[in-house]
C-alpha cells in the first residue's frame, strides 16, 4: 500500500507518527549540526522550510522514536539522553501585528507561551529583545544550551514592502530581536533562521555577523526541495499510478514533470522539485499549476506593482555578477534578485563570478506571466481570451487571432499605452499565449537572426514579426519590410523537414488606434 503524500504538513512529528512518505533529509541537517552553530538559509515559498525547522526540533529533543529508519537515527538516540531545549518561532504565525508595536507585543506573548511550556517565567519585559534575552538565560541556566530556530524572519518586512517607512520601523524591531542571539552566544548550541530574502550588509543582521550563510552553498543545495534521484527512488508508487491514471508511458510521465516543475538551482548545480507541486501533480495525476493555485503571496504582487519589473522574456538567460542577490535591503533590491529569492528566477549557469538567470521551468513562467498580466497589464478575461487564441492559432486563423489580441487591448487602461512601442505590443501578445499554454518562443535565435514570436502547435508552426506603426500611414510600409525579413531570415527552417506545417505572418501595431492589424 503507497504511504500517504504529506501536502501541506509541515510538522515533522505528525509526518512521522501519521506513516506519511517522508523523502530523508536528515544526513544533509547532520552534517549542519556537526560542521557549525549558527546559519542562515534562504529559500522561496513551498520549499520545505518549515518541515525542515520541524525536523531539527524534533532531533535536538532527542525524540528518537520519530527518526527509526532515517539517517540521524543513531545520532538522534544519543541526543535523547541530553535533549536539548528549543526556542522554535514561526513568524508567519503571529497573529494581529499591523505595526511595530503590535509586532513587539506579538514576540513578547509568544515567548511568554514558550517559557510556559517549559514551566519557567520570563521577567522583567519591557521590549521583545528583552524577553528573547530572559528566555534564553534562563533556559540555559536551568537546563543547559538552548537552541533556536526562527521561520520567516522577514516576513513583516515583506508584508511592508511597498511602504517604506513602516518597512523600517519593522526592521527596527526585529533588529533588536535578533540582536539578543548575539550577545547570548555562550547558552546558545544551535541557531537556524530562515526567510525568502538573504540578509543584506545593512539592517536585521547587521550587528549578527556569526551567521553562515548557507542559501547558495553546494553543499547544502538539497537540503530542501527533491531530485530527481529522490523523486525516483522514494516516489515510484505514485509515479507508476499517476502515469496509469494519465494513460502514458512512466519515461514520458518523468519526462512531462521535469518539464514543468523541475529546474529550481540555488548552487549552478543542483536541480530540485518544488515539493508541493509535485505531490500534487502525483496526488491528482494531472499537470497543472499549482504553485499560482496556491496562492501568490501579497509582497510579490505589491512589489510587481511598486517597482519597474520588465516583462517576463527580459529575464530569460539574464546575466548577473555573483554577488547580486546581497547588496540591498529586499524592498530596494533589483527585480531580478526579489524574483530570484521569491523562486521565479534560479540559477541556469554559474561560472566564476558571473551568474545566468531564467525561470526554473513552465510552472514558474506560467505563474509570473499569469501574475503580470492580472496586476501590471490588468487585462480582463485573459483566460477566456487565451483560450480562444489556441482554438484560432491551431486552425491557422491569423485574422481570428488578430481579433482577439485587439479585444485584450480594448481592456487595457488607456493611460497605460503612455509607454507602448513595439516590444510592449510583442511582449503583451506573448504573455497572453503564455498564460493560456501555448508553446511559444519569444526572439528565438537562428542563423540568420532572431524571430519576434514562434508558435509550436503538434501540426503547426507559426511566425509570427512584430512591426510598430506610429501612424496608419506606415502600415503598408512595415508590413512589407516585415513580409521581406521573415523570407530573407528563413526563420521556420529548421522545421521544414519535420512533418509541420508553417504560417507566417506579420503583426503591425497601429499605435494611432491602439490596436494590431496585419
Amino acid at each position: 500500500m503507497m504511504k500517504e503524500l504529506p501536502i501541506g504538513i509541515q510538522d515533522f512529528e505528525m509526518l512521522r507518527r501519521d506513516n506519511l512518505l517522508y523523502v530523508d533529509k536528515t544526513a544533509r541537517l547532520l552534517d549542519l549540526i556537526k560542521n557549525g552553530r549558527r546559519y542562515f538559509l534562504s529559500r522561496p515559498r513551498r520549499f520545505g522550510k518549515s518541515l525542515t525547522l520541524s525536523t531539527l526540533e524534533a532531533m535536538f529533543s532527542g525524540k528518537a522514536e520519530l527518526f527509526y529508519g532515517l539517517s540521524a537515527e543513531e545520532w538522534v538516540k544519543g541526543q535523547k539522553e541530553k535533549p536539548c531545549r528549543v526556542i522554535r518561532l514561526d513568524m508567519s504565525s503571529l497573529d494581529g501585528v499591523t505595526d511595530s508595536l503590535s509586532l513587539n507585543e506579538a514576540l513578547i506573548r509568544e515567548l511568554k507561551n514558550i517559557a510556559r511550556e517549559n514551566g519557567i517565567e520570563i521577567q522583567e519585559i519591557t521590549t521583545c529583545g528583552v524577553a528573547l534575552k530572559n528566555l534564553i538565560r534562563t533556559l540555559g541556566e536551568r537546563y543547559g544550551t538552548v537552541v533556536i530556530l526562527i521561520d520567516e524572519y522577514d516576513k513583516f518586512i515583506l508584508d511592508n514592502i511597498n511602504n517604506l517607512n513602516k518597512a523600517e520601523d519593522m526592521r527596527s524591531v526585529l533588529r533588536s530581536f535578533y540582536t539578543v542571539l548575539k550577545s547570548c552566544d555562550k547558552y546558545l548550541r544551535f541557531v537556524f533562521i530562515t526567510g525568502i530574502s538573504k540578509f543584506s550588509k545593512v539592517g536585521v543582521f547587521s550587528a549578527m555577523n556569526n551567521l553562515e550563510d548557507i542559501s547558495m552553498d553546494e553543499r547544502y543545495g538539497d537540503i530542501v526541495g527533491y531530485t530527481q534521484i529522490e523523486l525516483e527512488d522514494n516516489f515510484a508508487e505514485w509515479l507508476n499510478d499517476a502515469s496509469l491514471k494519465m494513460n502514458i508511458e512512466n519515461c514520458e510521465l518523468l519526462k512531462q514533470l521535469r518539464e514543468y516543475y523541475d529546474g529550481f538551482s540555488f548552487d549552478g548545480k543542483t536541480k530540485l522539485y518544488n515539493p508541493f507541486s509535485v505531490m500534487q501533480c502525483l496526488k491528482k495525476a494531472r499537470l497543472s499549476n499549482y504553485w499560482y493555485i496556491s496562492g501568490s503571496p501579497t509582497f510579490i504582487v505589491n512589489y510587481m506593482r511598486s517597482h519597474s519589473i520588465a516583462d517576463p522574456e527580459t529575464y530569460r538567460h539574464l546575466g548577473v555578477s555573483a554577488d547580486f542577490s546581497d547588496s540591498y535591503e529586499i524592498e530596494r533590491s533589483k527585480p531580478e534578485s526579489f524574483l530570484f529569492q521569491s523562486g521565479y528566477l534560479t540559477i541556469e549557469k554559474w561560472e566564476g563570478d558571473e551568474i545566468t538567470l531564467d525561470y526554473p521551468n513552465m510552472e514558474v513562467l506560467k505563474s509570473i506571466t499569469r501574475m503580470y498580466l492580472e496586476n501590471v497589464y490588468q487585462v480582463e478575461r485573459y483566460i477566456t481570451i487565451g483560450s480562444e487564441l489556441w482554438k484560432a492559432l491551431n486552425s491557422g486563423d491569423i485574422l481570428k487571432v488578430v481579433e482577439l489580441y485587439n479585444t485584450a487591448l480594448a481592456r487595457i487602461p488607456y493611460e497605460d499605452f503612455s509607454k507602448r512601442d513595439e516590444y510592449w505590443y510583442r511582449s503583451l501578445f506573448l504573455m497572453l499565449l503564455r498564460g493560456a499554454g501555448i508553446n511559444v518562443f519569444g526572439e528565438l535565435h537562428t542563423h540568420k537572426g532572431r524571430s519576434d514570436l514562434l508558435i509550436q502547435l503538434p501540426k503547426l508552426i507559426i511566425v509570427l514579426e512584430f512591426k510598430f506603426a506610429k501612424q496608419s500611414t506606415e502600415i503598408e510600409r512595415k508590413r512589407i519590410e516585415g513580409n521581406s525579413q521573415i523570407l530573407e531570415r528563413d526563420y521556420a527552417k529548421s522545421y521544414e523537414d519535420k512533418n509541420y506545417k508553417i504560417i507566417t505572418a506579420v503583426i503591425i501595431a497601429d499605435d494611432e488606434n491602439h490596436q494590431v492589424v496585419t
